[in-house]
């Protein structure tokens, strides 16, 4: 059977596609119009095992919808892995190619699309958060605006609408205060859009069978398992916790070299520890969010409460002490979640993390 490696370069008004047959040759290029029809068209001549690859980015999500219909397998890979990209010349032709040569050689790193049960999850989890941050852009931008003037403005009555009047008053000047005025109006409409796209998000979020499982789980409130169940779909594309540690940004980089020694009658290992680099830096922002926010309550949580005060007890500062506490909670969601049992307190003893 014959065997294509296709890599498309997308943009929003080509995509530029190369063929490379079992052999690494060339057997055909393109360009054609950014729809589906024209590139199922150009895939239709191809007979055989047929692999397509392309990069995550605006188009992904779509161009990945029209193309698993087909008998095609397709890999969207990750932009910031693919360093044969950067090196020499760059053109869509040249990318499109490079693309297809490192799916030949198995070198990508996929980015998982997931199934289409949880599209709207992801929507509206995504419309909660941009509000999130818009709602926080403001009011950043109205707290700066006093203290430009020198105006101690420190906790959030400044945003009250019942004292607005008298903030508004500290202002001088007819300009500032216009400006203030069109800032809160902008708050309070994004206030009640947010509200609204939170409410949304919950009622969508308890659909999900998932839900009632992780709500169980300590500090995980009803907006975090929204945005967990829209990051990781299903908690089986992780086989062990340190692989979810990682995809969440709380797995240690370590790095070490020479790692073997002479001894005896051939080599053995160096006994001295690999070097450690931080947290891992390519990561799930969403999913690394969702477990520190959720380690900041632990001194307030019943079953983490003791464990996080025996964290401080050992001489462990706060802060690696929340880190830890995020890699229990984040080893403790995947195992419940794929048992769909009920939350065990015991799964907080020491061994889950």
């Amino acid at each position: 059977m014959s065997s294509y490696y296709v890599g498309l370069d997308v943009h929003q008004a080509s995509i530029c596609i190369a063929v490379l047959n079992a052999a690494g040759k060339l057997v055909m290029e393109s360009v054609v119009e950014t729809s589906a029809a024209t590139v199922l068209d150009s895939l239709k001549g191809l007979r055989g095992r047929v692999e397509v690859t392309f990069e995550e980015g605006t188009h992904a999500a779509w161009l990945y919808d029209v193309l698993h219909k087909t008998k095609a397998g397709v890999i969207v890979c990750d932009p910031r892995k693919n360093r044969l990209l950067q090196d020499g010349n760059k053109s869509d032709r040249v990318v499109a190619r490079k693309l297809a040569q490192l799916l030949r050689a198995g070198l990508l790193s996929p980015v998982y699309h997931g199934e289409r049960g949880t599209r709207d999850l992801k929507e509206l989890a995504r419309s909660y958060e941009y509000l999130v941050e818009d709602s926080t852009r403001v009011m950043n931008r109205l707290k700066a605006l006093y203290r430009g003037r020198a105006i101690a403005c420190a906790g959030t009555d400044v945003y009250k609408p019942q004292q607005r009047d008298a903030w508004l008053a500290k202002l001088q000047g007819a300009g500032a205060r216009a400006r203030a005025e069109r800032l809160y109006s902008e708050l309070d409409h994004l206030t009640g859009l947010r509200r609204e796209a939170r409410r949304m998000l919950v009622t969508e979020c308890r659909r999900h069978p998932a839900a009632k499982v992780l709500l169980a789980v300590p500090t995980l409130g009803v907006v975090r398992v929204a945005q967990l169940i829209a990051a990781v779909v299903t908690p089986h594309r992780f086989r062990t916790k340190r692989q979810f540690w990682s995809y969440c940004g709380l797995a240690v980089v370590t790095r070490s070299s020479a790692d073997h020694e002479p001894g005896g009658a051939g080599l053995r290992r160096r006994r001295k520890a690999p070097a450690t680099r931080g947290l891992t830096a390519s990561h799930n922002r969403t999913l690394k969010y969702v477990f520190k926010s959720a380690a900041l309550t632990a001194p307030r949580c019943g079953p983490l409460k003791a464990w996080y005060g025996e964290l401080l007890a050992r001489g462990l500062r706060p802060e690696p002490a929340r880190v830890t506490v995020a890699r229990k909670i984040a080893a403790v969601t995947p195992a419940v979640w794929k048992a769909g049992a009920p939350f065990d307190a015991g799964r907080l003893s020491s061994g889950a993390a």
